[in-house]
């Protein structure tokens, strides 16, 4: 195994998977970072086998295994750890995944002190992922929210607007009204200008 690798908080980030609905990392990668060889750390696993129950191990099925390895080819992963362990990985069998919980209990069957430090950061690196979903269900919430607040903006602006629709609706029948009643005034005044022109009978006898 190459001791002199370099592993970052963020790489082991990248290959942490969500399978099952756990957050998991596989077989090889541990044994890279641990710094010993796949074969071992599984040998370790089987005498130990009571350590690592459902919640804290299970094995990919032949659906999943190439289901990882196609997100691998399609996201082209950079991290050295994936080049570094998925090149030493026996393609047709698929690997044990391992819980965070599991993860840090294969650091102590191993009874290795660089794999016991190297669980510390294996740890931190699960810790950071629940971090940053937590931050990600956090922001939708926030957008939902956000969302649901321009929502009732909108029926707030339509109800207003529909009200004045019935505002503007009912001046226009009151002006009609009100001109029509301008209009029988103004016609009763020039029917009372007219009496008024009109020369009337004058009053006595005619000689």
């Amino acid at each position: 195994m190459n001791s002199t690798l370099v592993i970052s908080d963020n790489s082991i980030q990248n290959i942490i998977y969500d399978i099952r609905g756990d957050k998991v990392m596989l077989d090889y990668d541990l044994a890279t970072i641990y710094g010993v060889e796949t074969r071992t750390l599984n040998q370790a696993v089987k005498r130990n086998i009571e350590r690592f129950p459902a919640d804290f191990m299970f094995r990919l099925t032949v659906t999943e295994w190439e289901e990882v390895m196609r997100n691998i080819l399609i996201n082209n992963m950079p991290s050295q750890i994936v080049t570094a362990s998925l090149d030493r990985r026996n393609k047709s069998t698929p690997p044990y995944a391992f819980t965070e919980h599991g993860a840090v209990m294969l650091a102590s069957v191993l009874r290795s002190p660089s794999a016991i430090q190297m669980s510390v950061t294996v740890t931190r690196a699960f810790i950071a992922m629940r971090q940053a979903i937590s931050n990600m269900l956090s922001m939708d919430l926030k957008v939902e929210q956000l969302s649901h607040k321009v929502d009732q903006l909108n029926a707030y602006v339509e109800d207003i607007l529909h009200d004045q629709n019935d505002i503007n609706e009912h001046q226009e029948q009151f002006n009609n009204e009100l001109a029509l009643q301008i209009e029988i005034i103004n016609d009763a005044l020039d029917q009372l200008r007219e009496k008024k022109n009109t020369p009337s009978n004058p009053i006595g006898f005619k000689i």
